[in-house]
């Protein structure tokens, strides 16, 4: 089998690697002739962190981000609080990154270009696909350098703007709000305080102004403000005008511009995620506000859905991408738009994110089933003791491309190649099992 995947953001970059590990012949192209340089999803969600850890790099992950910062708030230039985006949790047996962390993204993709390139892929740059067509058992797809080729599959992983989405078809249904429009960028800022981040706005309407949120990996902030006029002045000389606007004249001096854009609200989501042998994901099928930190965790985890399902490669298994990503998904930008409206409205509100922003409560399961825990639910975490007496987690042990078998104290021997046999009571209690019992967990973390 052989995929090619369009885009080379973290949702091409994380399905790349799902196939890859799986010894899948994959091609990752991205139109651009250099890889992107700013922040833009900035905010790495807990049940991505557990998919990271699953590929291979959360400790890349950890080391190089930093926790959600303590924000502090002035109005008419006067210190009138200090608040987060969420406050931080202690890891528990079945939740081991309760909190979410800040990464720039183009530092996240880094990371994941780095691991891919270990299953020996390469990004292809300046690679764009510029026709295709299908059959029943094949795609045939047509690249800007001139090359035609022939795979099993294609994904359009490009993008809001998708190429794949758009010859395909598929309406993209949804609002671009024209009337809302925010200038962010990638800068420094003498004067500020790189541990914290800051919030600038008058005290006569404290819901606008600026946020300035620090970056790891160096003395950058990312810089977020509203814009008025039509004209958007993009440049460093345009971003400290708005800087003295807000905090007042003096307070910081901007330096180190690498990035800025307009932005306004987009939110939007494909009629359908899959045509024949072509699927979509990440931003190709959906997007979102900035508001909850979303967009790239959902299309982390719809790459992550469809890799072992491609892998796979059974039509039964192959059609459920659709069924299962595109209700997250919708669901997902309800929460988006929920908090942008009350950013809209003045709602303070909006600046924090709360349990339904962590991800850790997607499921496919079917919404009649009320028990605890059944087949489309995350497969929690839980701490064993390995028959050397080591103590490990199940994590650990769901690591790599494979299902896993889940054995509760049994007593006839498994000829599953990765069964796991359990005697932990805290295991029994979190799993809510019983002896005997028998839970098959898909590779991607869920009951099957």
């Amino acid at each position: 089998m052989n995929v090619l995947i369009a885009g080379a953001g973290p949702t091409g970059l994380t399905l790349g690697i799902e196939l890859a590990r799986r010894g899948i012949a994959v091609r990752v192209i991205d139109k651009a002739t250099g890889f992107f340089d700013g922040s833009r999803g900035d905010g790495l969600q807990p049940r991505t962190l557990e998919v990271l850890e699953d590929l291979g790099v959360v400790d890349q992950v950890l080391e190089q981000s930093i926790a959600i910062p303590l924000m502090k708030i002035y109005l008419d230039g006067e210190l009138v609080g200090e608040r987060r985006m969420a406050e931080p949790v202690d890891p528990t047996p079945d939740i081991p990154y309760p909190n979410a962390r800040m990464l720039g993204q183009s530092r996240t993709e880094k990371i994941l270009r780095d691991k891919l390139a270990e299953y020996g892929v390469s990004v292809e740059l300046d690679t764009a696909i510029v026709g295709f067509n299908q059959t029943d058992d094949s795609v045939t797809a047509e690249l800007s350098t001139g090359e035609t080729v022939e795979i099993d599959y294609l994904v359009g992983a490009d993008g809001g703007r998708s190429f794949v989405r758009k010859q395909l078809g598929i309406a993209f249904e949804g609002t671009t709000d024209e009337s809302i429009r925010t200038l962010l960028g990638d800068v420094a800022a003498d004067g500020l305080d790189h541990e914290v981040g800051y919030w600038f706005a008058t005290k006569d309407n404290p819901m606008a102004g600026i946020a300035m949120t620090p970056l790891s990996g160096g003395d950058q902030f990312q810089f977020g403000a509203p814009l008025d006029a039509d004209d958007a002045d993009t440049s460093i000389e345009g971003l400290q005008a708005l800087v003295d606007k807000y905090a007042g004249a003096g307070t910081a001096k901007l330096r180190d511009l690498t990035w800025s854009t307009v932005w306004r609200p987009n939110v939007r989501l494909a009629a359908k995620f899959r045509v024949g042998r072509v699927f979509i994901a990440g931003d190709a099928a959906h997007v979102h506000p900035p508001t909850g930190g979303q967009g790239l965790n959902t299309g982390v985890q719809d790459a992550y859905n469809l890799g072992w399902k491609l892998a796979d490669g059974r039509e039964e298994v192959l059609a459920t991408y659709e069924t299962e990503r595109r209700t997250n998904a919708m669901r997902v930008l309800g929460i988006s738009e929920d908090l942008m409206q009350k950013h809209v409205e003045g709602d303070e509100s909006a600046m924090e994110r709360g349990e339904n922003t962590r991800q850790l409560d997607v499921s496919y399961r079917d919404p009649s089933d009320t028990r605890p825990l059944v087949s489309g639910d995350r497969a929690p975490d839980a701490p064993l003791v390995d028959a050397s007496g080591n103590k490990v987690r199940l994590f650990e042990l769901f690591r790599g491309p494979h299902e896993t078998l889940l054995r509760f104290s049994p007593t006839t021997p498994s000829t599953h190649a990765h069964a796991v046999d359990i005697t932990s009571p805290e295991a029994f209690a979190i799993y809510h099992a019983q002896p005997g019992d028998e839970i098959l967990i898909r590779p991607d973390g869920y009951l099957a």
